[in-house]
């Protein structure tokens, strides 16, 4: 049953679809994808093309909107725009701790959870499409992520595109995720030196709840245990445009005086959980490092096993060298299924899905060295949850692949630079640059 409604300007509409859980069993069992139509009001009755969102993550449901900002705005001048919950996020069938015991033991959950990556969720695309356009190709707007489930678009399914704009999401077609996050490490130090930089006073500030934590490991108010690790990890703020200020705020109201000494502030703790959990968005933390998985060699905890060289993020290391401490950025760590409540039951799952050497490939080179849909993409330089390196590398490999590299905005562009972001982008699309 479809449902309509209206807010300011837009009128929107519930859609819920069956697909199968695995494309290649179309008469095995099913799941339930929901998606959110949106139209301006005034074109509500009109034959416009669609443009899909593809929200970046892996494991966010696609965006919330009230009315028509960032983005919107601009996509609603022309298309009819398809908020697309991927699979296992948002509205869609769920799977996190509650639901995934749901198929068994850890080994079940992980065989789950190999077809939610931008292969499946490109086939959940296609399928669809035709009940949307009756047939006719769409736009799809890939942001970070969801740019890498466009490049498997463009790979594997081609004819169901009219054009293809990427935000920060060019993913490297044939890096190992160490190779990843050997590049991203060096990248998270500048953006955390460039912090330091602007915000001087956080250089003491982080050092003391440094310190603080490793003396006393605290578990928070919501039951999440804050480890050194833990609080490096908040530098993930660090690569949006307002992460820095974020960031910082947090900093300035750590500590507050108590008849033991200095303590953690409720409101420092209840802030840090709620960024720190990821118990609306279990994904990212499951299969973040599965989607770089392409052969047989395993992904085997490479955030963690690639940071160990780079012993300057190492915190104790650096309290006692009376260094700055380095906070880390977008990675995933085997610790993070014992500190988080929301991950602890998943941890088995987790160890058999970085054990696992069965991934198949999800770009082809040689299809995308022959494409003829029109794609532009947006490069921020010094991207640091997407190497620039990586990106610019593939956008060389896709024919007629047109980027605007920039260093205006953050990996957030599209969501700071709004309408002028998508416009520009849809220019190049169409050679009107």
């Amino acid at each position: 049953m479809t449902v309509s409604y209206r807010q300011p300007g837009v009128v929107l509409t519930d859609r819920h679809f069956g697909v199968p859980l695995d494309h290649g069993n179309p008469s095995g069992e099913q799941i339930e994808l929901y998606a959110r139509e949106v139209v301006a009001s005034e074109k509500a009755g009109a034959d416009l093309p669609w443009l899909v969102y593809l929200q970046g993550g892996p494991g966010f449901g696609a965006n919330r909107f009230v009315g028509k900002p960032a983005w919107l705005g601009r996509a609603l001048k022309e298309y009819r725009v398809l908020l697309l919950d991927q699979r296992g996020t948002g509205h869609s069938t769920p799977a996190n701790r509650q639901t995934l015991p749901l198929r068994g033991g850890p080994r079940a959950q992980a065989d789950y959870l190999t077809h939610f990556r931008a292969d499946s969720i490109v086939r959940d695309c296609e399928a669809i499409r035709p009940a949307l356009t009756g047939g006719a190709p769409w736009t799809v707007l890939g942001q970070s992520f969801g740019g890498f489930c466009t490049v498997n678009y463009l790979s594997t399914a081609p004819e169901g595109l009219r054009a293809a704009v990427i935000t920060g999401g060019l993913p490297s077609l044939d890096a190992h995720a160490d190779e990843v996050y050997r590049a991203a490490y060096p990248r998270i130090e500048r953006k955390v030196a460039a912090h330091y930089a602007r915000y001087p006073q956080d250089v003491e500030r982080a050092r003391q709840i440094a310190e603080y934590l490793l003396q006393h490991e605290p578990v928070l108010i919501g039951g999440y245990k804050l480890t050194v690790e833990a609080f490096q990890s908040l530098g993930i703020l660090l690569g949006g445009s307002e992460g820095s200020h974020r960031l910082h705020f947090l900093l300035e109201h750590a500590f507050v005086p108590t008849p033991g000494g200095p303590a953690l502030s409720d409101a420092f703790q209840e802030e840090v959980q709620g960024l720190l959990s990821y118990a609306g968005h279990p994904l990212y933390a499951l299969v973040h490092e599965a989607i770089y998985g392409q052969d047989t060699r395993p992904t085997d905890w490479s955030a963690e096993r690639v940071r160990a060289e780079f012993p300057q993020f190492d915190a104790a290391k650096t309290l006692t060298e009376d260094r700055p401490l380095l906070f880390t950025g977008e990675s995933v760590h085997p610790w993070m299924f014992d500190t988080d409540p929301a991950l602890r039951p998943l941890r088995e799952t987790a160890e058999e899905l970085a054990s696992r050497t069965d991934w198949t490939p999800l770009y082809d080179s040689a299809r995308l060295a022959a494409n003829e849909v029109p794609v532009a993409a947006a490069v921020y330089h010094d991207d640091m949850y997407v190497d620039t390196e990586h990106a610019l590398r593939t956008a060389r490999s896709v024919r007629g692949l047109r980027t605007w590299v920039t260093d205006e905005f953050e990996h957030d562009g599209v969501r700071a630079g709004g309408q002028r972001v998508l416009d520009r982008l849809l220019a190049l699309t169409r050679d009107e640059n």
